[in-house]
């Protein structure tokens, strides 16, 4: 499962409640509903706008719930990043496709990694082919 702002919020609920939810990507979306304390053992990546989502950012949420993901888990932000960077929209306001570009690589790494059994290196670490993503680890 994948969605941007609120249906990113919507993931590791919907997780919690739905086993068949294998592993799931919130883009940009507070977490309005906490991840039971119990915890997510199935794979999750975090990915967001820079400065909002990194440790220490607004959003109070992402840390909150980071510590409650047990299992495989990646936080990434965005440098230069919005809100709206997570959806075709960049691409009619902007004239940009790289946020799209960024957006789609790191997902489908996700994807093919945690629902096809792939190796993807991409997720392992900064890459040259995309300086723009930092790697959040805090508290692992």
């Amino acid at each position: 499962m994948a969605g941007h702002s609120l249906g990113g919020a919507t993931t590791t609920w919907t997780m919690s409640q739905d086993p068949r939810v294998r592993a799931a990507v919130n883009m940009d979306g507070t977490f309005f509903v906490p991840v039971p304390e119990q915890g997510l053992e199935r794979p999750f990546m975090l990915m967001g706008a820079g400065e909002v989502h990194e440790p220490g950012g607004p959003d109070f949420t992402w840390p909150r719930d980071w510590s409650r993901m047990p299992g495989w888990k990646r936080w990434l932000t965005l440098d230069g990043g919005d809100h709206d960077s997570f959806t075709d929209f960049p691409l009619w306001t902007r004239g940009s496709a790289r946020e799209v570009e960024v957006t789609r690589a790191y997902v489908a790494a996700f994807m093919d990694r945690h629902l096809r059994g792939r190796p993807r290196p991409l997720l392992d670490g900064t890459s040259p082919a995309f300086p723009e993503v930092k790697f959040w680890n805090p508290g692992t």
